[in-house]
């Protein structure tokens, strides 16, 4: 059995290789991630450690990527910050514009974007009644706090995308538990064929604030929107994948979270996470499998 120092290193050398594949799909949009450079908090050899990717490959969040990550093997030595509320109702404008431009990529299954764009930033919650194959999961979405994020993902329920579809990853690990879904693919590829711009708890931060980069705590029970990173303008990539948080998970605050999980959904993913990662890696597709038979609005 390999020592922790063997398991470090070979973290070392895998983030790496990752790293380089990264630079080269970069250049054609092709990750969505959930990508960290935790600084100074994971106690490993060499400050590379640390970054994951919750991914897709051309989701311009139509880009996603395939998943590859590099779990660290130790905890975090610090607690990070537990993430701001969103801001009240009056300090911002009645509605957005979404927009929600084309991906260079068609959508892993037939669906059209958004006939609603122009959004309003106070709306009601919404609740999604999720049966799975592994038992229900209620969520309940803030479309308040995310906007966007919410009237994209309630059409996409609505016309059936999330349907018959597969969650392809979760991760279990210290500092790390979350289950990754969304894409009909089920490869990490597959995206709506569009994209949309992060939200909430991103839109906290001025743009370039260091603190983008500095983990804060995902808790346990929040539903939040993996990511192909942000454009030179700072914009967003989202597209379908989320991931549903079954373990407070520790990232920078770069994916938005529009919603919460209910009791019988924690159980529902706490049963899949008990279940582990094929093989017994820390990254990968769940051992138990997990498909969403229906998503429902209301």
């Amino acid at each position: 059995m390999p020592s922790n120092e063997q398991r470090r290193a070979a973290a070392k050398r895998k983030l790496e290789r990752q790293l380089a594949r990264r630079a080269e799909q970069e250049k054609k949009r092709k990750r969505l991630t959930i990508a960290g450079s935790v600084l100074g908090v994971i106690v490993v050899a060499a400050a590379v450690t640390g970054v994951y990717f919750l991914t897709k490959g051309d989701d311009s969040a139509s880009t996603n990527a395939e998943s590859s990550s590099a779990v660290p093997t130790t905890a975090f030595v610090n607690t990070p910050l537990d993430i701001p509320g969103p801001p009240p109702a009056a300090a911002k404008p009645a509605s957005v514009d979404c927009g929600y431009p084309a991906g260079q990529e068609p959508p892993a299954k037939p669906v059209t974007v958004p006939a609603k764009t122009s959004v309003a930033t106070d709306g009601p919650e919404v609740k999604v009644a999720i049966d799975s194959t592994q038992g229900p999961i209620g969520l309940s979405l803030n479309s308040a706090a995310a906007p966007c994020t919410v009237n994209s993902f309630v059409s996409l329920a609505e016309q059936g995308y999330f349907d018959k579809t597969s969650c392809h990853r979760i991760v279990a690990t210290a500092g790390f538990g979350i289950l990754q879904c969304g894409d009909p693919a089920a490869t990490g590829m597959g995206g709506p064929g569009y994209s949309f711009d992060n939200e909430y708890p991103t839109d906290l931060y001025p743009a370039g604030d260091p603190a983008l980069q500095t983990p804060v705590n995902y808790k346990r029970g929040v539903v939040a929107m993996a990511n192909a990173g942000s454009t030179p303008e700072g914009k967003g990539t989202n597209g379908s994948q989320f991931f549903l948080v079954f373990g407070d998970t520790q990232l920078p605050p770069n994916y938005t979270i529009f919603g919460t999980i209910d009791e019988a959904g924690l159980a529902t993913l706490d049963k899949v996470a008990g279940g582990g990662v094929k093989g017994g890696a820390e990254d990968g597709g769940p051992a138990i499998p997990i498909s969403f038979t229906s998503v429902k609005v209301g």
